[in-house]
C-alpha cells in the first residue's frame, strides 16, 4: 500500500508521512509538495529516505505531477496542501493581513489544488481512499448552544475569512466527487495544531500559543510576558493528528463527512506556562500591556472555533484518543531540545 500526502514537506503533512512509514515498514510514501525537502524535512525523512518519493511541483499544475504520480501504486491520498495564511501572536503581526497580500492565490492553491487532486485521484482504475486536511477555522466564531460543551461537526460552520471559506468549499467539493465517482472520502477539521516539525515555510509562517511558550521556554527564558493567562485553545501535537488521519485510512468504512481532530478540551495560557515549567524551572509568565506581550490573545474568544473540539465522532469509529496536553507539551519540549543539541 502507498500512500500520497499533498504538502509534506512542511510541518503537519511531513509528520503524518513519517508516522506513516514508521507505522508500516512495508509500506511506501509519496510526498507531493511545491516546495523541496529544506534541511529539515531531509533529517526528518532520513530513517525512512529508502521508502520515501518526493515530486516537488505545484499543486495547481497536475501536467507538472500526474505523469509521475501515474507511475506509482497509489491506494490512499491524504491532501494537505495548502497556504496558510494567518497572522496573531503579537501586536505587530496583529496588525498584518495576510490575505490582502495574495488572495488570488489563496483561492488557487486551496480550493483549485484540491480538484485538481481529485481529478487525478478519480481518473485511476482503482478508486483510492481520500482524506482532505481542512481546519476549525471553517467554524463560526460561537457555540455550542449549550455552553461548556465541545463543538460539534454538525452546524456552527460560518467561515468569514479566506482561509476558512476556502477550506469549507473544499470539504464540500471532496464530499460531491465521492458521490459522483464512487472515492471514499472525508475531511479531517483539525483544530490549533503544534509539535514536531512546526517551523517557518513558504506556505505557513505562524505558531501558535504552545510552540511559542516551548521554544521559549527550552531556550532559557525565564519570563514570558502576556497580556492575559485565561485565553484558551484547543492544541494539539501534530504526532497525534498523524495518527487520527491514520486510522481513518485504515478504517473499513467511513460513516461521516467530515470528522474533528482535536484534543477535545481547552487549555489556558496559564496552563502552558505551567506545565512548560515543570520541565524548565523558573519559567513563568507577567501579564503586560498588549502593546508590550510576547504573546497576544484575546480572552474573549471562548467558544465556537477558538473552544474545544468534540472527538466523540472518530473516537467511537477508530478508537483514536490524543495524548494530555501536558505530556504532549513535554514530549516536543524534549525534541526542541534535542534539535538545539544538534545546533539546529
Amino acid at each position: 500500500m502507498t500512500l500520497l500526502v499533498t504538502g509534506a514537506t512542511g510541518f503537519v503533512m511531513s509528520v503524518l508521512g513519517r508516522t506513516w512509514l514508521d507505522l508500516n515498514p512495508d509500506e511506501r510514501l509519496v510526498v507531493l509538495d511545491a516546495a523541496p525537502p529544506d534541511a529539515a524535512a531531509v533529517r526528518y525523512f532520513a530513517p525512512v529516505n529508502e521508502r520515501l518519493d518526493i515530486v516537488v511541483a505545484d499543486v495547481t499544475r497536475p501536467d507538472t505531477w500526474a505523469p509521475a504520480l501515474d507511475a506509482m501504486d497509489i491506494t490512499h491520498v491524504v491532501h494537505g496542501a495548502t497556504v496558510t495564511p494567518l497572522s496573531r501572536g503579537s501586536v505587530a503581526e496583529a496588525k498584518r493581513e495576510p490575505e490582502a497580500e495574495h488572495p488570488g492565490r489563496i483561492i488557487d492553491v486551496n480550493v483549485m489544488g484540491t480538484v485538481a487532486v481529485l481529478d487525478w485521484a478519480r481518473a485511476r482504475n482503482v478508486p483510492p481512499r481520500f482524506i482532505y486536511v481542512s481546519s476549525g477555522a471553517v467554524y463560526k466564531h460561537h457555540g455550542p448552544d449549550r455552553p461548556g460543551e465541545p463543538l460539534p461537526e454538525d452546524g456552527y460552520v460560518m467561515p468569514r475569512r479566506l482561509y476558512g471559506i476556502s477550506k469549507l468549499a473544499s470539504e464540500l467539493i471532496t464530499e460531491r466527487y465521492g458521490d459522483l465517482f464512487g472515492l471514499s472520502t472525508t475531511s479531517v477539521r483539525l483544530s490549533s495544531v503544534y509539535g514536531t516539525m512546526d517551523r517557518v515555510t513558504a506556505s505557513r509562517d505562524f505558531r501558535h500559543v504552545p510552540n511559542r511558550i516551548a521554544h521559549l521556554a527550552v531556550d532559557g527564558v525565564r519570563r514570558v510576558r502576556v497580556n492575559t493567562l485565561t485565553a484558551v485553545g484547543d492544541y494539539i501535537h501534530a504526532e497525534d493528528v498523524a495518527r487520527a488521519i491514520i486510522a481513518l485510512l485504515r478504517s473499513s468504512t467511513l460513516r461521516y463527512s467530515s470528522y474533528n481532530v482535536a484534543m477535545g478540551t481547552a487549555a489556558t495560557v496559564g496552563d502552558l506556562v505551567n506545565w512548560a515549567a515543570e520541565k524548565c524551572p523558573g519559567f513563568h509568565a507577567e501579564l503586560s500591556a498588549a502593546a508590550d506581550a510576547d504573546i497576544l490573545q484575546d480572552e474573549t474568544l471562548r467558544d465556537g472555533m477558538w473552544g474545544a473540539y468534540d472527538i466523540a465522532r472518530i473516537s467511537a469509529e477508530t478508537g483514536w484518543r490524543p495524548r494530555p496536553v501536558r505530556e504532549a507539551l513535554h514530549a516536543y519540549m524534549e525534541w526542541i531540545a534535542a534539535e538545539r543539541r544538534l545546533g539546529m
